[in-house]
């Protein structure tokens, strides 16, 4: 039994026996595959469907795989990008690499273990990215609700410690009315 989709992937070739084969290597997967014969297909798939990774071929008519996989890396940019070359020309891995920001590079025939571990790979390397995106957005919020709570209240933020690190608590702050502290953070918590 297949488990839950967990992400989505974009195989891309002109060839159709090419993306059958794909689809073969990563049929065990958690994955809705799409798949588009040309890369001009592939961005109308992309508007579509949020797609998490894409694995393209670099020799299609009309359109290059690293000329398509430099658009997905301009219009999605968190879009892990892969491409296959039946060549392994220098000049086609550097171009993938450089205008497309792979993740990877195949040669076709590739290996279908190696295949689906890369895109189990990129995939955990995404999440990772996300929860970091994620953290530091949380964070930011954090540090401007602080920066607030300061201007409001100057001085709210410095704590006196001891040459042990305890915390010195001094006459002025028992006259401290909390009630009055908790309101204001309250207050600049709401501001945001």
């Amino acid at each position: 039994m297949k488990p839950s989709i967990n992400a989505t992937v974009l195989l891309v070739d002109d060839e159709p026996n090419v993306t059958d084969a794909l689809k073969r290597a990563l049929r065990r997967e958690p994955y809705e595959i799409l798949t588009a014969i040309s890369g001009a297909a592939a961005l109308e798939l992309l508007e579509r469907h949020h797609v998490d990774v894409v694995i393209s071929d670099e020799q299609m008519p009309g359109m290059s795989g690293s000329v398509f996989l430099s658009a997905v890396r301009k219009q999605f940019p968190h879009t892990i990008r892969m491409i296959l070359s039946g060549q392994a020309s220098l000049e086609a891995a550097v171009r993938a690499i450089n205008e497309g920001e792979v993740y990877r590079f195949f040669l076709k025939p590739c290996n279908p273990t190696d295949l689906a571990f890369t895109v189990q790979q990129a995939l955990a390397h995404k999440r990772l990215e996300e929860q970091s995106r994620r953290l530091l957005r949380e964070y930011q919020k954090q540090a401007s609700t602080l920066a607030r709570l300061e201007h409001h209240s100057p001085g709210i933020m410095s704590l006196d410690t001891d040459d042990q690190g305890a915390v010195v608590v001094d006459e002025s702050d028992a006259e401290c009315d909390v009630n009055e502290l908790l309101a204001q953070m309250e207050q600049a918590m709401s501001a945001r």
